[in-house]
C-alpha cells in the first residue's frame, strides 16, 4: 500500500498510484478493472484483488467508503451536468472524496479544464453508447484501417488535452493493440481485445447478473440466477405463511409460548369474577 494524501488533503493508503499504472503500462504487466454500482459490490471488488474499480459520481461517495484502498476512477455523468462549471464542481467533489482519477466521455475543453485543475482525466474513444446514433448504432469500432487511424487521432487528442488515461470501448482487438503501443496514455480497454493496458468488465457481467450481456463480456458466475432462485424462495415462503395462517396452521403449539396449567386456571377463575363493563 502506497501513503497519499488525497485530493480533499486527508491521509490515505492506494494499492497503486499514477506512476505504478505507468510502471505496468512500461513493463507489460496487465492490470483489472470493474466498476460497482453499490457498496456491496465496491467492497467485493476490492476484495477480490481487482486493481481499480470505478464508480459514478452520484454513488460515489458509498462506494469510496466500502472500499477506501483501490486505486478508483470516479464517472461523471454527461447528461446531469451540463456547464463546465457544473462538470468542474462535481469533479472538484468526487476528487475531495477520495477520487484518484475522473473519467467523461464530454469534449476535449472539458478534458483540458479539468486536467489543467491537476485533476487525473480518463477520456473516451472507440464506441460512445450515448452518441451511436451519429456513429450508426451499437457496433464495433476500428475494423477498417481509416476508422482505426481515427481512434488513434482521437486518442492523441485526448493525450494534447492532458489526459492520462483512455477507455476504448467495442473497437477491434488489433486497432486497440496498435493504438496503445503508440500513446502515453494508460488505455482502458472494454470489448477492445487484450491489446489495452488495463482489462475492464462490468461486476454485473462479471458475475453472471445481467440478463443480456454484452458479446464482449463473459460470466464467471451465476450471481442472475442465484438471484432469480433466491427471488422464487422468498415467493414460495410467503405464499406458504399466508396459507398457514389462513388454514389455522400457522401459529401452532410448536412456536407458541403457554402459560402453566395453574396460571391459566387462576386466569379463568379472575375472567369468571369480571364484572361487565357497562352494567
Amino acid at each position: 500500500m502506497k501513503n497519499i494524501y488525497t485530493f480533499g488533503g486527508k491521509p490515505a493508503q492506494r494499492n497503486l498510484t499514477l506512476p505504478d499504472l505507468r510502471a505496468a503500462k512500461a513493463a507489460g504487466r496487465k492490470l483489472v478493472q470493474a466498476n460497482a454500482t453499490d457498496a456491496v459490490e465496491s467492497a467485493a471488488v476490492q476484495a477480490a484483488g481487482v486493481d481499480i474499480l470505478s464508480i459514478t459520481s452520484t454513488r460515489f461517495d458509498e462506494g469510496r467508503a466500502a472500499a477506501p484502498h483501490i486505486y478508483t476512477i470516479a464517472t461523471i455523468g454527461a447528461a446531469h451536468l451540463v456547464t463546465a462549471d457544473e462538470v468542474l464542481r462535481e469533479a472538484y467533489r468526487v476528487a475531495t472524496a477520495g477520487a484518484d482519477a475522473i473519467y467523461t466521455i464530454r469534449s476535449l475543453k472539458i478534458v483540458e479544464m479539468l486536467a489543467r485543475e491537476g485533476l487525473s482525466v480518463q477520456g473516451h474513444a472507440g464506441l460512445v453508447p450515448r452518441k451511436s446514433i451519429a456513429t450508426g448504432g451499437l457496433r464495433v469500432m476500428g475494423r477498417t484501417a481509416d476508422e482505426a487511424m481515427a481512434m488513434l487521432q482521437d486518442v492523441r487528442r485526448l493525450e494534447d488535452a492532458g489526459a492520462v488515461a483512455v477507455e476504448l470501448e467495442c473497437g477491434a482487438a488489433e486497432a486497440m493493440a496498435a493504438i496503445s503501443a503508440r500513446t502515453r496514455l494508460i488505455t482502458h480497454s472494454i470489448g477492445s481485445g487484450s491489446g489495452g493496458d488495463v482489462i475492464f468488465l462490468f461486476t454485473a457481467d462479471i458475475c453472471g447478473d445481467t440478463p443480456n450481456p454484452p458479446r464482449h463480456a463473459r460470466a464467471f458466475g451465476q450471481v442472475g440466477a442465484m438471484r432469480a432462485a433466491m427471488e422464487a424462495e422468498r415467493l414460495r415462503a410467503l405464499a406458504a405463511f399466508v396459507d398457514a395462517v389462513r388454514s389455522g396452521a400457522f401459529p401452532d403449539a410448536s412456536v407458541n409460548a403457554t402459560m402453566p396449567s395453574t396460571e391459566v386456571d387462576r386466569l379463568n377463575e379472575a375472567l369468571a369474577r369480571l364484572r361487565p363493563l357497562h352494567e
